[in-house]
């Protein structure tokens, strides 16, 4: 390799896909001294908490050649884009990085030096999406057996942590919504209130209701729904680091699978991952650590039904709480 430096260009997805795209950065420190990764603006302040990337870059979506430019100057010797989109291809070839593995099958494809085909396109259903990532970091000859995800809250996170626990009280976080939830006017709430009460009854435990800033609507929601004082909403009031740090501290993570599930078990936070509908893929998204689980769909959704135009999303107004509070117990720390 002409440089000792790599780059993960991991920009496209949510936050989970970056995450598990971490584990490529791990592979590559094989034959790399350094991996920078460049990423969407929004998941930079999660990358850079990672000990497994070196040094964090955004790809604002701005001007390619500039851009191009300015990884040129950093001399990478390999670039893996693990989110091959016709911008990522043109930006990493622009770069001049000698060595671009990326994706095949794509009218783009022509860009990449080593290109790969992504296993989940040729009927793989069962194969976990990190170890389909990592077929990049094998095409040069790297790999790692590690496939836990790594996630170091700063200080300041961890201070802000323990401003929201500072009580004392145990607690468990659950997280109710994925990436649609906001966007949609039709997300369920009954559901998560009756699973949050359960928690709170069964469990004797705090129940932080967690959520994104443009998620923390409908996590107040589901709080005051649960009518209990052992409920609290924190949707809105936390970055990426301080819901890890605070997932450090969590008795148990119950969530729907999103970005924040993997977080959680990142910091090995007891996790448990609901996925509620029959498209989604438990195996290829389960959450990896050493304490964690996943409910899997039982609602009979409408043929064709995806999360993206789910006409009502039934299968979480209609949440299996009985079976979420069996699969939770044995994860209680």
């Amino acid at each position: 390799m002409p440089t000792d430096r790599a780059l993960l260009y991991c920009a496209g997805g949510g936050l989970g896909d970056s995450l598990v795209a971490t584990l490529v950065a791990r592979a590559l420190h094989q034959r790399f001294s350094q991996v920078d990764a460049l990423t969407l603006p929004a998941h930079v302040e999660l990358l850079e908490r990672v000990p497994d990337v070196d040094g964090v870059l955004p790809d604002g979506a701005g001007d390619e050649r500039a851009l191009a430019k300015a990884l040129s100057s950093r001399r990478y010797g390999a670039a893996v884009v693990t989110w091959a989109t016709r911008r990522t291809a043109r930006v990493a070839q622009l770069s001049e990085i000698p060595v671009r593995v990326g994706q095949a099958r794509r009218f783009y494809s022509f860009r990449f030096t080593h290109r790969v085909v992504v296993r989940s396109e040729c009927g793989d259903v069962t194969s976990h999406w990190s170890d389909i990532l990592l077929d990049f970091a094998r095409a040069l000859d790297c790999d790692t057996n590690d496939r836990r995800y790594r996630v170091v809250p700063t200080a300041r996170d961890e201070r802000e942590a323990d401003e929201l626990c500072a009580d004392g009280q145990r607690f468990v976080l659950l997280t109710p919504c994925n990436a649609v939830a906001a966007k949609r006017n039709i997300w369920p709430r009954s559901g998560w209130a009756a699973l949050a009460r359960a928690l709170r009854e069964t469990f004797g435990l705090r129940v932080f209701v967690s959520g994104a800033p443009a998620e923390a609507a409908i996590a107040d929601e589901i709080a005051r729904s649960a009518e209990s004082a052992g409920v609290v909403s924190i949707g809105g009031r936390t970055n990426v680091g301080v819901f890890a740090a605070l997932a450090r501290r969590a008795a148990a993570f119950v969530g729907i699978t999103t970005g924040s599930m993997h977080v959680a078990a990142a910091v090995g936070c007891p996790t448990l991952g609901i996925f509620p509908f029959q498209s989604d893929f438990p195996e290829r998204w389960a959450p990896l650590g050493a304490r964690t689980g996943v409910v899997r769909p039982s609602y009979p959704c409408h043929h064709g039904d995806t999360k993206e135009r789910c006409p009502d999303y039934a299968c979480i107004a209609h949440l299996d709480v009985p079976r979420i509070l069996a699969a939770t117990a044995p994860l209680i720390r």
